[in-house]
């Protein structure tokens, strides 16, 4: 699924390769170079805070929801965004109808296809003198930097990094010697256009998460805002954007980037558009939900809702479980009946394990969806997941794992070939509050990284999340993993229509689930 870069890097963010031993090893291993000298953070650059527009009652999108916001006070627009097709095609659509500021916060953004046209798409909105601010984490950035210093050129655009490595080239070196700081990622993912709509949820910029990449595709959520909340998820780009964290990206580049740079970047992504269209007629699918946005607006459900996040100051400060990870369990105390997630990386700790018990005694379901080990890109994240497997149903945790070749997935991409994989974040509560966002239910989303996502307390929105939600656990996508007579592991679906048990991890093979096993072992149950 992932290039063997891309591969370290996800190891790295998750694992953040913490072993004690193996740190030893990298700092053994390159103590020549430690020993003569490290790179360096830049501290003297130009920075100028900015803040998001004003004036966004003056554009065509706040507008759009002026009338629907003026009566519902207090309230915000929700409709959540299914499908990739759609949620490329939503994202273009607001870069072109922006007509003051676009704000994007993304943990990845790859030079793909989605890639190279989203970023198109945004020099052309500032072409047209649209502000636009792109913060990116750095965990994926280290070949892209160049491309990002040269749309930095454009004197509307600007883009800053999070949280970037001092050693630009060789990144090992930083988490050998600097294990503390660059653990700490950024993994929040939104879009906000005019300060008046937002996209948030789980999707990076990839072809992975729109359902057009050829070898595996993701099964994700996000959830479109307009009204008050929207202010709110601007005033968290904010903090973020003008934090020492957010470093302009003119700084971490070893030359000036000039005007040539830009539009030699530009003509270069622009012949690669051209010579690989999209899979999707997607300058049709914009034009169509621009033709049809009072359509889509009227399809809006208006409810209490907030931007729950975690702020990379209390990272700083030292805190321990984030506020989303505090916010969550005070949610859960609250409960009456049930406690529905669809979530990526679900890897709980024995706190977690009791906490689920204690739901269970107090007669509330709890049921799960998160990836089977043939589907998770993440072989760590799995680990630490299979390692309570066991004390998770025993608690009475109702758990499905999603198949490889999830139907649900595979008609809803060009590649039937194509892997499937889950990358929900999601949850329901008592079917009258969701959350959607980044967070995944692991230590690493609690305590390490910042994260953020949409609370919306909506009856209505939830039965439509539900809905998405039982699509997932169907047995053509699904396996329903239980314990068995003896207390072993099955996994029970249907193929073609005939009820399946495997009794070790379906369509896996031995070398994954040894090393599944193995990293079991290891400490690292906190990086995960």
């Amino acid at each position: 699924m992932l290039s063997i870069s891309q591969s370290i890097d996800a190891l790295a963010s998750r694992c953040g390769l913490i072993s004690g031993v193996f740190k030893a090893c990298v700092s053994l291993l390159f103590i020549g170079v430690v020993l003569a000298g490290c790179a360096t953070l830049p501290t003297e650059y130009p920075r100028h805070p900015s803040t998001a527009i004003t004036d966004y009652p003056a554009t065509s999108l706040d507008q759009l929801f002026e009338k629907d916001a003026a009566q519902h006070p207090g309230e915000s627009g929700f409709a959540i965004i299914r499908h990739g097709r759609q949620a490329f095609t939503a994202r273009v659509a607001l870069t072109d109808l922006a007509e003051k500021s676009l704000d994007l916060q993304y943990y990845i953004w790859e030079r793909d296809e989605t890639g190279r046209i989203l970023a198109e798409r945004l020099v052309r909105a500032a072409d047209r003198g649209v502000r636009v601010r792109v913060l990116l984490d750095d965990i994926n950035t280290e070949s892209d930097v160049p491309i990002a210093a040269a749309l930095d050129v454009h004197p509307n655009i600007e883009v800053r990094i999070f949280n970037p490595f001092a050693n630009r080239g060789a990144r090992l070196f930083d988490f050998a010697i600097d294990f503390d700081r660059v653990n700490h990622r950024m993994h929040n993912k939104f879009l906000v256009a005019d300060n008046a709509v937002a996209i948030v949820g789980g999707r990076n910029i990839g072809n992975h998460y729109f359902g057009v990449a050829t070898d595996a595709n993701f099964r994700d959520l996000d959830i479109a805002a307009a009204g008050p909340v929207v202010r709110d998820v601007s005033n968290v780009f904010d903090h973020f954007w003008n934090s020492d964290w957010a470093v302009p990206v003119s700084a971490l580049v070893e030359r000036p980037y000039t005007d040539s740079d830009l539009q030699a970047t530009m003509r270069s992504f622009r012949e690669r558009i051209a010579a690989e269209p999209y899979p999707y007629p997607l300058d049709q699918d914009v034009a169509a939900l621009r033709a049809d946005l009072t359509s889509i607006r009227d399809q809006f459900i208006w409810a209490p809702g907030k931007i729950v996040w975690n702020d990379p100051d209390d990272i700083k400060a030292g805190v321990e479980q984030g506020r989303m990870y505090r916010a969550f369990i005070r949610k859960l105390d609250t409960l009456q009946k049930e406690l529905l997630i669809e979530s990526a990386y679900f890897v709980v700790r024995d706190r977690g394990v009791a906490k689920a018990r204690e739901l269970h005694d107090r007669g509330i379901r709890m049921r799960v969806l998160t990836n089977s080990l043939a589907s998770n890109d993440v072989l760590a994240a799995h680990a630490g997941y299979a390692k309570r497997r066991e004390a998770l149903l025993a608690s009475g945790v109702e758990l499905y794992e999603l198949r490889p070749d999830a139907g649900v997935i595979k008609k809803k991409v060009l590649s039937g070939q194509s892997k499937a994989a889950l990358h929900t974040k999601a949850i329901v509560f008592d079917r009258e509050a969701v959350f959607i966002g980044s967070y995944n239910l692991d230590p690493r989303s609690a305590d390490l990284n910042t994260e953020a996502g949409l609370y919306v307390e909506s009856p209505e929105l939830a039965a439509q999340v539900i809905a998405y939600m039982d699509e997932g656990v169907r047995p053509e996508n699904s396996y329903r993993v239980r314990l068995d007579a003896d207390g072993h592991l099955v996994w029970e679906t249907q193929i073609n229509g005939m009820a399946v048990r495997f009794h070790q991890d379906p369509e896996s093979g031995f070398w994954d689930r040894f090393m599944s096993g193995f990293i079991e072992l290891l400490p690292v149950e906190s990086q995960l």
